[in-house]
């Protein structure tokens, strides 16, 4: 085997799997688990409190 042959076996095995990330990534299967990723940080019951800010802030 040459070098020639082995870049591309491996340019076709990258192209393989980012296709396969990309339909993964966008399949209807995944829609409800990227939508309640995304709402994560509106998920908080109550905000932060200020005096633990406070706190963090007098560390640094």
């Amino acid at each position: 085997m040459d070098f020639t042959l082995i870049e591309a076996i491996w340019t076709v095995v990258v192209m393989v799997t980012f296709i396969g990330i990309v339909l993964w990534a966008w399949s209807g299967k995944r829609k409800q688990d990227f939508n309640e990723a995304a709402n994560i940080p509106f998920n908080e019951d109550e905000p932060a409190s200020t005096e633990k800010l406070s706190k963090e802030k007098s560390h640094g």
